[in-house]
């Protein structure tokens, strides 16, 4: 068979050589197809000069197959029980005996008030799950990592997410500043911008990746830039680390309270021009399809849900996140628990 014949070898001339051999009657398989007899057979000579091969040949007043036919008649179901296959794929899910690993990066400032829920609804439903929770990586790899599909999704916050990627809104907050009862800020009931972008700043979010910060990445939209003298990779040393330095700490409001009512450090109200903060899950194109990414998804939606309440987080009134510590200590950084003496 030439190269020109291969390419005029399609699957509707394959299923009806199968009907052929099977039926051995012409008009049988027009029946069949709903096709003229004339039809058919155009389509049998058709096939006779793709293979070389008269395939059926007359035997008294019935139509037998070839040596060769019978010989191609296995591969010729094969091949149809195949592209049937592709063509009718259902990629069904059941969570309960689903083993498989799953990565998901998560702003590490979700920790306290929506991972526990998470992780708990993907542990009944799923045990079989692997589950490996992450921070946003400090080297720009995210998007290769989702591509990849290293990562499945990403949970977070950030104004413009790259294009090749699939966004979905879960909650929003307010944004709020907390600083330390004796920051030049605390007094205050909101900071306006320009005094906002003349403090020393603490982040959770290497420079490297600020694209990914809802707070730089919306500034650098305004075409502004604060100035951060302190990055750490934790979350929760910061509150910490500015209940002893006149640093500003840019947040949801929802970590804000909670941090407030077990450390003696304040709110002020941020710049209306940073607006809100909107966490979103993000994927890869190449698993807006897959049945078990839509499951996953659909988890991550029920856990926002159920945690993002009109009265606050879920987990705000179920658990302390964070061990509280003694006023006394808060308010006296200078005793030696807060000092490297």
């Amino acid at each position: 068979m030439s190269g020109l014949d291969r390419r005029e070898l399609d699957i509707r001339l394959l299923r009806i050589l199968q009907l052929l051999l099977t039926e051995r009657s012409v008009s049988r398989v027009a029946e069949r197809l709903g096709q003229t007899q004339p039809a058919v057979s155009a389509t049998l000579r058709q096939l006779r000069e793709i293979f070389g091969d008269p395939l059926l040949v007359r035997s008294g007043n019935s139509l037998v197959p070839t040596v060769r036919a019978m010989e191609m008649a296995a591969a010729v179901g094969a091949t149809l029980a195949s592209f049937d296959q592709v063509a009718n794929w259902r990629d069904e899910i059941h969570p309960e005996i689903t083993h498989r690993r799953v990565n998901i990066v998560a702003s590490n400032g979700l920790t306290m008030f929506f991972i526990p829920r998470l992780v708990e609804l993907l542990r009944k439903q799923a045990p079989g799950i692997e589950l490996e929770i992450s921070a946003v990586p400090s080297d720009g790899s995210l998007p290769r990592r989702l591509e990849s599909g290293e990562v499945d999704l990403v949970i977070g916050n950030w104004p413009e997410p790259e294009e090749n990627l699939r966004a979905a809104p879960l909650f929003e907050a307010e944004i709020v500043c907390m600083v330390r009862p004796s920051h030049p800020l605390a007094k205050l009931p909101r900071v306006d911008l320009e005094t906002y972008l003349a403090q020393s700043h603490i982040s959770p979010t290497s420079p490297s990746i600020s694209q990914w910060s809802p707070i730089s990445g919306r500034l650098a939209q305004l075409n502004l830039r604060r100035r951060i003298v302190v990055s750490v990779p934790e979350y929760f040393m910061i509150p910490y680390i500015i209940a002893r330095d006149d640093l500003v700490l840019t947040t949801a409001r929802p970590f804000a309270d909670h941090v407030a009512s077990v450390m003696p450090l304040a709110i002020v109200e941020a710049p209306p021009e940073l607006g809100s903060m909107k966490f979103s899950m993000l994927w890869h194109e190449r698993t807006h399809n897959s049945t078990f990414e839509q499951w996953l998804r659909d988890i991550i939606r029920r856990a926002a849900k159920e945690n993002w309440t009109a009265d606050g987080p879920y987990t705000l009134h179920k658990c302390a996140a964070i061990s509280p510590i003694s006023r006394q200590q808060m308010a006296a950084p200078h005793r030696a628990a807060f000092t490297d003496e």
